[in-house]
């Protein structure tokens, strides 16, 4: 591993309504060591209490991916779409030209957690679209998003690929960057190298590393591979 970001090092804003993580430099937070690693710009781990949310706000020339653990995001934007996204869905949106959205807890009572997380594009000025889906784990490591949408996984405008990767108490797993770089990020459960121990929250980098064979904990191990461009 070439690059570690430990979950309680990450930036904070938390406000009545929201407490977010952020693993990279976002909004106030500025970290010079922490912009964001190849192509992959944001992973904020947000929390938004029952009946509250984010009010319209633009993008533009963004890939923006929400993965949500707990609880159901409802989406609406300035092009008339609708969305709700439930825990265990994936929603790609690509903001392309420029769009204002909202995204609100579904839910007065229960809470909202999930990953927000921002790739760049390799093309800009294209039309808004989205993409949303529930993907099945096939095996350990499973495509949610791609630069093709193999495997029944999303797309995205980029190349760069998203994977869950899901495993047994006790099970060996190796990650491999084919030359290119990875990062992973700890959902739940934990991963040993047989250095260092990654829990919830916890990231890797791998950018001169081609290869990392790791161990899931006690409780297994559910995590985001990100397969991005060597930059």
């Amino acid at each position: 591993m070439d690059y570690i970001r430990k979950s309680d090092a990450r930036g904070r804003a938390n406000f009545d309504w929201l407490d977010s993580r952020h693993s990279f430099s976002f909004g106030s937070y500025y970290d010079p060591g922490h912009m964001g690693i190849s192509v992959l710009r944001v992973i904020n781990d947000d929390t938004v209490r029952g009946g509250t949310g984010f009010g319209a706000h633009g993008h533009r020339d963004m890939e923006i991916i929400s993965y949500v653990l707990e609880g159901t995001i409802e989406h609406r934007d300035s092009i008339g779409n609708h969305f709700v996204v439930p825990a265990g869905e994936v929603q790609r949106m690509s903001a392309g030209s420029g769009i204002q959205h909202s995204e609100f807890n579904a839910s007065r009572a229960e809470p909202l957690h999930f990953l927000q997380i921002w790739i760049e594009p390799n093309v800009t000025g294209i039309a808004p679209s989205y993409q949303q889906a529930k993907i099945e784990q096939k095996g350990s490591l499973t495509p949610l998003v791609t630069a093709d949408g193999r495997g029944g996984s999303l797309s995205m405008h980029q190349d760069a690929s998203l994977y869950r990767l899901r495993l047994r108490p006790g099970e060996n797993f190796t990650l491999e960057t084919g030359g290119r770089t990875g990062y992973l990020h700890i959902i739940r459960g934990a991963a040993d190298t047989g250095q260092t121990r990654l829990a919830a929250g916890d990231g890797a980098g791998f950018i001169r590393t081609p290869e990392q064979a790791i161990v899931a904990g006690a409780e297994g191990l559910e995590a985001l591979w990100f397969d991005l461009p060597r930059q």
